[in-house]
């Protein structure tokens, strides 16, 4: 299945990354985490003293086009390097994923990243989850899955996962930002999230993991049936 491209889509905390990291061991491709992609230009913009509001795109896409990004296979589904530095978990502080929101905003940035997306994708194949990739990265794949649950609920598991991480946040915090994200994915101008008739909606809320898992796998498998 190395030319398998299954796209799932949605918003924070609905679960992507880990119904798509279980997704793509059963079907034995790549797992392609372009959120993280974007955490890595936030992270490198933080670092460089960059503030937001961002009010220099240009000099977020200069870095963004000089730092090397790199997505390498683990156990675990895949970890990120920038820089030659692994920053699996700098990147997922709960500020940088506002960062993330907000150089994903900037047409550039977005350009840069989106092709690196499909070329890794047109090498092996694999399941990618984002905010676009059934509308901008790979549109062509029938394999598209849109995946979202109550934002309390998501609000709640993002809450579980900082305090397992060891950097708790208080719940309230947690679900502000997560509708902030929301808000600003949605109304962006450039590859704004967002679903057409060709996705299957997916909702998690109150499912287990393994549940959704079967029910994608399921549809995939029969939708390559009928190719």
């Amino acid at each position: 299945m190395s030319s398998l491209i299954v796209a799932i889509d949605g918003p924070s905390g609905a679960g992507k990354s880990t119904v798509a990291r279980a997704l793509a061991a059963r079907l034995e491709v790549p797992y392609i985490d372009t959120g993280a992609m974007y955490r890595a230009v936030g992270l490198a913009a933080e670092r460089a003293g960059v503030t937001l509001p961002i009010d220099d795109p240009g000099r977020v896409s200069e870095l963004a086009g000089r730092s090397r990004i790199e997505l390498v296979p683990s156990p675990g589904g895949s970890r990120l390097l920038l820089d030659g530095e692994d920053v699996s978990e700098a990147i997922r502080r709960p500020e940088i994923s506002l960062y993330a929101s907000a150089v994903s905003a900037i047409p550039e940035v977005r350009r840069l990243l989106v092709a690196q997306q499909q070329r890794l994708g047109r090498e092996r194949g694999g399941v990618l989850e984002g905010r676009d990739i059934g509308t901008k990265v790979f549109p062509e794949t029938p394999h598209k899955f849109f995946l979202t649950a109550a934002t309390a609920e998501r609000a709640g598991r993002r809450t579980r996962e900082l305090a397992e991480r060891g950097t708790p946040r208080d719940y309230g915090d947690v679900l502000g930002e997560m509708e902030k994200r929301d808000r600003d994915d949605s109304s962006r101008a450039d590859s704004p999230l967002t679903l057409d008739d060709r996705y299957t909606l997916i909702d998690s809320t109150g499912r287990s993991v393994s549940a959704v898992v079967d029910e994608i796998e399921a549809r995939v498998r029969e939708g390559i049936g009928r190719i």
